[in-house]
């Protein structure tokens, strides 16, 4: 019998090593320019601002980090978000096969075979990265911020994980988060009250 029912999974820096993909990141955001680079440094920083502060976001924590990017600027959200999608989104995506974790993969894809549920939750858009590693089909359900039906709320508030359970209709003590931060999936597994696996 198995130990859950569903298992809640991270995307970035839990399906692939994320050291060599920031250090692509960060050269492809020098080569665009002083402009881009303003730009990604202003969004990481609202990004980590609304964790903190624990904001809730409509449409979407995403959505919010553009608007306040853009104004912190003074820059037009449709620039901001282009130049955001281009360095964050587009870019990385022909190194990301390189660089998944097979094993854990593999276990993803075990689980799923033997009757379990799968769910990425993600504080950012997935559905583009999880292509590109060839493994949307792993998932039942995606829940991430600036996709439809996504959290209102960044990790380690528990809601992306609260929100996952709900729709694959499992209870949260079932449920495994599985990701690569204590501050932020794990403190939102415990808030949630669901089992937590870091990956390092």
């Amino acid at each position: 019998m198995r130990k859950h029912d569903a298992w809640l999974v991270d995307l970035d820096g839990t399906l692939y090593q994320p050291a060599p993909l920031k250090v692509i990141m960060a050269a492809s955001v020098v080569l665009l320019g002083p402009v881009a680079m303003r730009v990604i440094f202003q969004f990481r920083k609202e990004h980590e601002a609304i964790r903190h502060e624990g904001l809730t976001c409509s449409p979407s924590p995403y959505a919010t980090q553009i608007e306040r990017t853009a104004k912190a600027i003074n820059m037009a959200p449709a620039k901001v978000e282009a130049l955001v999608e281009k360095c964050m989104f587009e870019r990385p995506l022909p190194f990301l096969p390189r660089l998944k974790r097979k094993d854990l993969i593999a276990e993803i894809g075990a689980f799923r075979n033997d009757g379990g549920r799968t769910a990425i939750v993600s504080d950012y858009p997935a559905q583009k990265k999880l292509a590109a590693l060839g493994v949307a089909e792993l998932f039942d359900r995606v829940v991430a911020s600036g996709e439809p039906s996504g959290p209102s709320k960044l990790k380690p508030a528990p809601d992306g994980y609260l929100l996952a359970a709900n729709v694959l209709g499992v209870e949260p003590s079932r449920c495994l988060v599985i990701g690569d931060r204590e501050d932020a999936d794990g403190a939102a597994a415990k808030s949630a009250g669901m089992e937590f696996r870091l990956i390092k």
